[in-house]
C-alpha cells in the first residue's frame, strides 16, 4: 500500500473515531427539540423567553426550544394537548379549570411570582376598597379567565357578591371605557394596562384583589405524561426560563434590544419607552416573593382549587396538590 493511501486511511479512521458513539471519543448530541407556547401576541411580557433563546440558555440546558405564539382565537391549551406544542406559559387558574373538566395539566414552575390582576380606578376618585365600589359600574374583558378569577376574588375579599355591584363586559377596552366614564373601575393587569393609562397621561390607582390572594399567578404548564416522559427537558426548560428572567430583569436595555427583534415595531423612540415601562412593571411581579426560583407553593395550589369551587367556576374538586410538582425546578 502507498504512503498516500495510508494516510487517507488513518485519516478516516481518526475522522470517524471523532464521531464514535460513547465508549470511543468524544461526541456531541443535539438537544432535543422542543415547542414553548407562549398565550399572547409577542410582547415584551414575553422578554425572559425571548433572552432565553437568544442567550442560548434553553440549550445550554439541554433542550432546543422553539417559541410559539398563540393565534386570537386559540385555546390556551388545545395546541398543549394535540402535541403540537410542549409546554406552555398560563395562569394557573385556567391551568385549574382544565384539570377540572378531565385535562391532565401540570404546573412545573412559577413565572410571575405576584398575581398580576388589579381593580384599576381613576386616582383622582375615592375608591380604595371593595367596599367603597359597591353599587358601582366595574369592566371586566368577559366571564373567563384570570381577569374574572380575580374580579371574584376581589368581591370575595371585600363581602361583596356580583349583585352588589353592575359588572359590565367591556372585551379589552379598559383604557377607553374608564377614561369615558362607561364604568367606574376596570380589571386589568398591572404590567399591561396600568402602564398603558400611566403613559396616555391619565393617572389611575391599582387596588389589589385581595390581601391574600386565593389564586396562583401565570405558570410553566405542561401534560404529566410528557413530563414524566420526558423528566430532562421539562428541567432543561425551567432552567433555562428561570436565567433568562434573571438576564431580563437585570439587563435592561439589552433585553429591550434583544425582544425588539421578536416584537414587531419595538424600535422606535416612544414604542421603545412603553416597551421599557412594561419590561420594569413585568420585572417587579417576576421577582417578587424572592423570586426568581421558580418554586410552586403546594398550600398556594389547594386553596386556589377551593376558591374556585366555592365560587362556582370550577363544578368539580380538584386536588390543587396533583396540579403542581417542584421536581423540574433546580
Amino acid at each position: 500500500m502507498s504512503k498516500l493511501k495510508v494516510l487517507c486511511v488513518t485519516l478516516a479512521v481518526l475522522f470517524l473515531g471523532a464521531c464514535a458513539a460513547p465508549g470511543g471519543a468524544a461526541t456531541t448530541t443535539a438537544a432535543p427539540s422542543t415547542t414553548v407556547g407562549l398565550t399572547y401576541i409577542p410582547n415584551v411580557q414575553f422578554a425572559p423567553f425571548y433572552a432565553a433563546e437568544s442567550q442560548g440558555y434553553f440549550t445550554a440546558s439541554g433542550a432546543s426550544v422553539t417559541l410559539r405564539h398563540h393565534g386570537s382565537n386559540e385555546g390556551l391549551f388545545t395546541a398543549l394537548l394535540a402535541g403540537e406544542e410542549d409546554f406552555v406559559l398560563a395562569g394557573a387558574g385556567e391551568m385549574m379549570q382544565a384539570r377540572a373538566e378531565g385535562a391532565d395539566l401540570i404546573a412545573i414552575a412559577s413565572y410571575y411570582r405576584e398575581y398580576p390582576v388589579r381593580i384599576i380606578v381613576p386616582a383622582s376618585s375615592a375608591y380604595r376598597t371593595a367596599a367603597d365600589l359597591k353599587g358601582k359600574r366595574i369592566g371586566v374583558p368577559g366571564r373567563y379567565g384570570e381577569s374574572w378569577f380575580g374580579l371574584q376574588a376581589f368581591l370575595k375579599a371585600g363581602d361583596l357578591s356580583e349583585s352588589d355591584v353592575e359588572i359590565v363586559e367591556i372585551g379589552y377596552t379598559q383604557q377607553a371605557a374608564l377614561t369615558t366614564g362607561k364604568v367606574d373601575a376596570v380589571v386589568g393587569y398591572v404590567n399591561n394596562d396600568a402602564v398603558s393609562f400611566e403613559l396616555a397621561g391619565f393617572a389611575v390607582r391599582s387596588l389589589p384583589v385581595a390581601d391574600d390572594v386565593p389564586l396562583v399567578s401565570a405558570s410553566l404548564v405542561t401534560t404529566r405524561s410528557y413530563a414524566t416522559a420526558h423528566p430532562e427537558i421539562a428541567r432543561a426548560v425551567v432552567a433555562g426560563m428561570l436565567r433568562g428572567i434573571t438576564f431580563a430583569t437585570t439587563e435592561t436595555d439589552k433585553t429591550l434590544d434583544i425582544s425588539a427583534t421578536f416584537v414587531p415595531n419595538l424600535t422606535g423612540d416612544e414604542a421603545r419607552a412603553s416597551a421599557k415601562a412594561t419590561l420594569s412593571a413585568t420585572a417587579s411581579l417576576l421577582t417578587a416573593d424572592g423570586g426568581p426560583t421558580g418554586e410552586l407553593d403546594e398550600a398556594q395550589f389547594r386553596e386556589m382549587a377551593s376558591f374556585l369551587y366555592a365560587q362556582g367556576i370550577i363544578s368539580t374538586e380538584v386536588d390543587g396538590a396533583q396540579a403542581m410538582t417542584n421536581a423540574y425546578v433546580g
